[in-house]
């Protein structure tokens, strides 16, 4: 069974980096990136699609991590606070 699931972690990477391959293939053209007012080195698509999808996968983890962890903080201070109302002073 171990060696049966090795087998297709194998086949899948082959088949990722087979598709990433074929797709930096097809998209060879250069293009300029121009964004509020800044002009970039003309790049591949490929290159530029790549990139994003790489800045995506950095940020949308960063992100989610920063939202838990602040909608962590507020369930504490929420808590402690119903805490501090419930309790009563002698």
């Amino acid at each position: 069974m171990r060696n049966v699931r090795k087998l297709l972690l194998v086949l899948i990477v082959l088949a990722v980096v087979a598709v990433t391959l074929l797709f930096v293939l097809e998209n060879q053209q250069a293009v300029a990136l121009a964004f509020l007012g800044w002009a970039g080195p003309q790049l591949p698509v490929s290159v530029l699609v790549i990139l994003a999808f790489l800045l995506g996968l950095i940020i949308g983890p960063l992100l989610g991590t920063y939202v838990a962890h602040r909608s962590k903080r507020k369930f504490r201070r929420e808590l402690k606070r119903q805490r501090n109302v419930s309790t009563p002073t002698a």
